[in-house]
């Protein structure tokens, strides 16, 4: 009975390995092609690629993570999308990474993500949303902060709202600059895990540059 009992758990751990080692090489294989997505169209599908592994998989919160992420990519550089219907969706996968983690560290990266979510429907019409999602966006970042203060990306994406903002409103280079310094160490010092975030310190360093 208990060889029986020993040949059962060793053939479960020998699947879960294998369905593991799947699911890594699934996801290294689509973070490769990262630097090369260039246009809307290459982010869109390398998002659907990383939306079915976490649909394959059904238990791992960042395939829908780094599907969010490269949604809220073309945001940034391409004016004819629609930013609400592309937050819509990336806000969706949010959801559903969440509700697949308990951890502080994971939450945190997640409130990253929706604060980029909030921040591209600001920029929609930044006067008259700001209010709404602008308070939205900060207060995904405070708290991102209270979960895991050693986030580098949050205070990187602090950094970006307040250089962004006009000087009478407390924004600018010299408010941004000891936001950006922190993010720089903290990147510096962060322990890099596998298949986590690992974005925003090349341009956290260049941010802190420009308010040298």
């Amino acid at each position: 009975m208990k060889k029986v009992f020993f040949i059962t758990i060793t053939m479960i751990a020998v699947v879960a390995n294998a369905q593991s080692e799947k699911f890594e090489s699934a996801m290294k294989a689509n973070l490769s092609k990262w630097d090369s997505a260039k246009t809307t169209n290459d982010f869109e599908a390398m998002a659907a690629s990383f939306i079915r592994i976490g649909d394959a998989e059904k238990t791992q919160w960042l395939p829908y993570y780094w599907g969010g992420l490269a949604l809220s990519t073309p945001g940034w550089n391409d004016p004819k999308i629609d930013k609400d219907a592309w937050s819509t969706r990336i806000i969706s996968l949010c959801d559903r990474a969440e509700a697949l983690t308990i951890d502080n560290v994971a939450k945190s990266e997640i409130l990253a993500l929706r604060n980029m979510a909030a921040t591209q429907q600001m920029m929609v019409d930044p006067q008259a949303r700001y209010m709404t999602y602008g308070q939205q966006a900060a207060g995904y970042l405070q708290k991102g902060m209270a979960l895991n203060a050693t986030n580098p990306r949050l205070y990187y994406l602090q950094g970006m709202t307040i250089f962004n903002m006009p000087e009478q409103l407390g924004g600018g280079k010299a408010k941004a600059k000891p936001i950006f310094a922190k993010a720089v160490e903290l990147y510096k010092a962060e322990q890099m895990k596998p298949l986590y975030p690992h974005w925003g310190d090349k341009e956290a360093a260049q941010m802190l540059a420009q308010c040298q």
